[in-house]
């Protein structure tokens, strides 16, 4: 086809991944409103969910000062689209990565999460080889179970260890409090002050007392974010799913007033019954594995299921209107799960498209 700019998304070839610019817009605004304006902090939005460089540059200008990469390949993507303040909130591990971390250091500042002396001691070596020094914040575990040592006295002590090593530059703490996602919103709000407050503020408020140089204390993502921000001594949020909300985010995590910004445009393949519909995208177009995608104006939906390449509704009571050929748009069931499936991203503004953003992120696993 011509240029889609100009043209209403429902023209696109489909499954066409999609932002609405207004909704995203707002909920910028909001995250941005919530974490740096009411409270205080620094916003560091992740783009793990997002890949775009043309997003994280629309978070920066609302506020942001640097982004969360869940990869080193992904910082590379930003650094390279000139964003300068880079947090891989990950451990990078080998010699061969952490060599390539060393050297991104000449084009950006990049900060990195680790949990071991080993790990602490390759990147020291790399960093010492290249002629950088490596910011970098001990992960800690405050109830996850994932990544981290224990809050305290373990933390503290490989923040000293770290801080040793003339390759690196000890920065802070991070964490993530993901274990309190889907508690009842005073529930939540304790836990978040016991994991947050009780472990992570206080470890490194001990570290300070030990002369240790803690500037960066990063935590809270899309569920947590507007309870995190209010809790003090936290220096900056990581959340950014929330640019976009979907269903997951909406169902199991009680995010306020955010709008569905991403849906995928998808088109009637078949009508073989009138209680049945099926379109040209499955799970390869659009995720389901943490929420399950939701038509938007189809009546009387009894159960949406996905295969591979085929989306399937089935309706509860007979309706002809949908022809083969017509549009059925769907929000997102999980974005940080959707938009790597594509190879770029429509923003739309009242349904015509205004830009075609590349997902440069895409396939960087590494």
């Amino acid at each position: 086809m011509t240029t889609p700019i100009g043209r209403s998304k429902l023209e696109l070839e489909t499954p066409a991944l999609c932002a609405e610019l207004t909704t995203m817009e707002a909920n910028i605004k909001r995250m941005s409103d919530i974490i740096i304006r009411q409270n205080g902090k620094g916003w560091r939005p992740h783009t793990k969910g997002q890949k775009i460089p043309a997003v994280a540059h629309l978070e920066m200008r609302a506020g942001a000062f640097g982004v969360t990469c869940a990869k080193l390949g992904e910082a590379e993507v930003m650094a390279g689209a000139g964003i300068r303040d880079i947090l891989i909130a990950n451990q990078i591990v080998g010699a061969s990565k952490v060599t390539r971390l060393a050297h991104l250091q000449h084009h950006a500042d990049v900060i990195v999460a680790v949990d071991s002396i080993d790990n602490g001691r390759e990147i020291d070596a790399a960093a010492r080889k290249a002629g950088t020094r490596v910011r970098v914040l001990v992960e800690m575990n405050v109830g996850l179970n994932r990544a981290g040592v224990e809050p305290g006295a373990q933390a503290i002590d490989l923040a000293k260890r770290l801080h040793e090593m003339p390759g690196l530059k000890l920065s802070g703490f991070m964490a993530w409090e993901a274990h309190v996602l889907r508690l009842a919103d005073a529930e939540k709000r304790q836990a978040i002050q016991e994991a947050v407050g009780g472990k992570l503020v206080a470890t490194a408020d001990a570290a300070r007392a030990q002369g240790l140089p803690i500037d960066i204390v990063s935590c809270g993502g899309t569920g947590t974010y507007w309870i995190t921000a209010t809790i003090p001594g936290v220096t900056e949020i990581q959340a950014g799913g929330g640019i976009f909300a979907d269903v997951h985010y909406a169902e199991h995590y009680g995010l306020p007033e955010h709008g569905f910004a991403m849906t995928i445009v998808t088109t009637v393949t078949s009508r073989p019954t009138p209680t049945r519909i099926v379109v040209d995208a499955g799970w390869k177009a659009m995720s389901n594995n943490m929420g399950t995608p939701r038509p938007l104006a189809v009546e009387n939906v009894a159960k949406v299921s996905l295969s591979a390449e085929h989306g399937g509704i089935e309706l509860s009571a007979p309706n002809t209107s949908l022809k083969v050929g017509d549009k059925v748009e769907w929000i997102a069931g999980y974005s940080d799960s959707t938009t790597f499936l594509h190879d770029e991203m429509y923003a739309t503004r009242n349904g015509i498209v205004e830009q075609v953003w590349p997902v440069l992120g895409r396939g960087k696993l590494r």
